[in-house]
Order: structure tokens, then sequence, then C-alpha cells
């Protein structure tokens, strides 16, 4: 299985650009446009790269690396979007010593677009996570939690709309229900609130209001489980405006995006990076602004 995620790896990291994108139809007054996302999730401080004696991943993933990999893909691409589905902190002894400020800060300098808070981002209880948020010169979207009463509001957005060419992206934040996996005293007032019926408004709103061509989730819900509990699939399957999820907090690795049918049947992108930082996720969207993306790839890429 290693080998052959290698070799997709290579293939896909070197062809990406002559076979990866279907054909778009051409408008008369606008050309196709391709946008590289690029996504992490659940990195959990791992600073620096897994030590050369590890029997997985010698030497792989670490800040430097990655950000070494994001320059010279925004180098190669015109368009390029960063962003992470959380689960940010804890996990190393760089967390313990610096309660998530250093993560911040590297996030900063390699000039993330937007991120999604995880459950172990409230580790050290909301007050600590307000502090880092502050620091934070990237927004966290969080479209189904409500803060409002909490020393968090005003610090996360419930939406954020970025533009890349003429293509007009509106980004939201699904976060997990923290009932059962946060101490109660870490969270205190933040309320959580149903993804899919959250994530369907917004989105909504986002293509319908404010005419964005892509809406993109940043999910810490999980990929998918075996029982109801609400995965990315679900949403996925639940929705009609959301048209790519980047997930998180179920550690999958992905050798190339699920495409699920939405309540319309048209497909949703559902992926995601397994964890640690050991690969940076990527996807290759093409799309004429007012109209439908076409085709999606997946790079998943080690950091070399």
């Amino acid at each position: 299985m290693q080998n052959n995620r290698r070799k997709f790896i290579k293939t896909t990291a070197l062809g990406a650009a002559a076979l990866g994108i279907a054909p778009v139809v051409q408008s008369c007054c606008q050309s196709p446009v391709t946008l590289t996302i690029l996504h992490t999730n659940d990195v959990h401080s791992h600073i620096d790269p897994f030590p050369a004696n590890h029997s997985r991943w010698a030497d792989k993933g670490g800040f430097a690396h990655r950000a070494s990999l994001i320059n010279r893909l925004r180098s190669e691409q015109e368009q390029v979007l960063l962003f992470d589905c959380g689960d940010i902190f804890q996990g190393t002894p760089y967390f313990n010593k610096y309660k998530g400020r250093l993560e911040i800060e590297l996030m900063n300098k390699m000039g993330y677009d937007a991120a999604t808070i995880g459950n172990h981002e409230f580790d050290n209880g909301i007050e600590a996570l307000a502090e880092n948020l502050q620091r934070a010169q990237f927004p966290f979207v969080c479209s189904n939690y409500d803060f409002t009463q909490s020393v968090l509001n005003g610090l996360t957005a419930p939406y954020k709309i970025i533009k890349k060419g003429p293509i007009s992206v509106g980004v939201i934040g699904l976060g997990i229900e923290l009932a059962g996996l946060v101490n109660p005293k870490s969270y205190k007032e933040a309320l959580y609130k149903d993804p899919i019926k959250a994530g369907n408004e917004m989105a909504a709103w986002l293509k319908e209001e404010k005419k964005c061509d892509l809406v993109i989730a940043l999910s810490h819900l999980g990929y998918k489980y075996s029982h109801n509990k609400v995965s990315d699939v679900v949403v996925a399957s639940h929705t009609r405006h959301i048209d790519v999820i980047l997930g998180g907090h179920t550690h999958t690795f992905m050798d190339a995006p699920d495409r699920i049918l939405n309540l319309d049947k048209q497909e949703v992108i559902v992926n995601q990076a397994g964890w640690g930082g050991v690969y940076l996720g990527r996807l290759d969207v093409t799309m004429v602004p007012g109209n439908k993306k076409s085709l999606a790839l997946v790079n998943s890429i080690y950091h070399v």
C-alpha cells in the first residue's frame, strides 16, 4: 500500500498540470481559471519532521518542509489557496511549552488564508484559545459554533469570501460537537449547532446572495463513521450548495478525493490529508466564473 501511495504521489505531482484537469466549456467572455487548493489538518503541534528512526515517516513532515513546498507551489501556480481544518494544537512538547503561540506564528508566516477550529484547540481552555486567535493574521471560520456569549465573541467569522482572479470563493467552517470530547470547563459558553443545517444555510447564502463561484467547507467533523454520527460524507449528501469539503479529525489518509452526490445529485469533492503534517493536501479545480466547477484532482505530496 505504501509503495502504491508513493507511486501515486510521484505520478500526480509531476503530471497534474498536463493530465489532471478535465476540459471546461469555453466561455466567450471568460477563460477557465484553475484554483490550486492546499490544505492541512490535525498537524498536532508537529513543528519538526518525524525523527530519522521513525518506522513509517522518517524525516517527513515539519513546518519548514511544508513552507518550502508551499512556496514552490505558489511560484508554479497562479491562484493558490491555503487552509487548515483544525487540531493545530496538542501532540508534542512544543505545545506544552508555548501553548499554541508557536504554531500560530508559523502559520502567519506561511500565509494561511483561513482555518477552522478543532476540538484540541480548547485543550488549554477557551481563554487561552482566545489569546491565540488574537495572534492569528488569518481568519478562523466557524459556521456552526455560537460564541456570542463567550470570550471568543468576535474572534471568529461565520464565513470568509476570498477573491482569486475572477473567481469568488466562499469559505465556511464546520466544527464537531464538543460535548463528550472536551471538558465543559474548557469550552464554557460555546454552543454547538447542527452542522448540516448551518452549512446548508450558509452555503446557500454565499451562492445565491453573495454570488460565490465555489463554496468550500473547512470541516473538523471527521471523514465518515460506521454509525450515524455527522461526518463529511453525511454533510455532502445532505446539502445543496457546498462544492468542496476539506476535512479533519479522523486522521484519514486519502490517495484520491471522494466524490459524494448532494441533494441535487451534484458531485461534492471530499478530501483529508492524514495527520501530523506528513502530507499537504492539494486539489486543482478548474472553472469558468459563473459556472459549475469541472473536475478536481488531488495530489497528496510528501514533504521533501
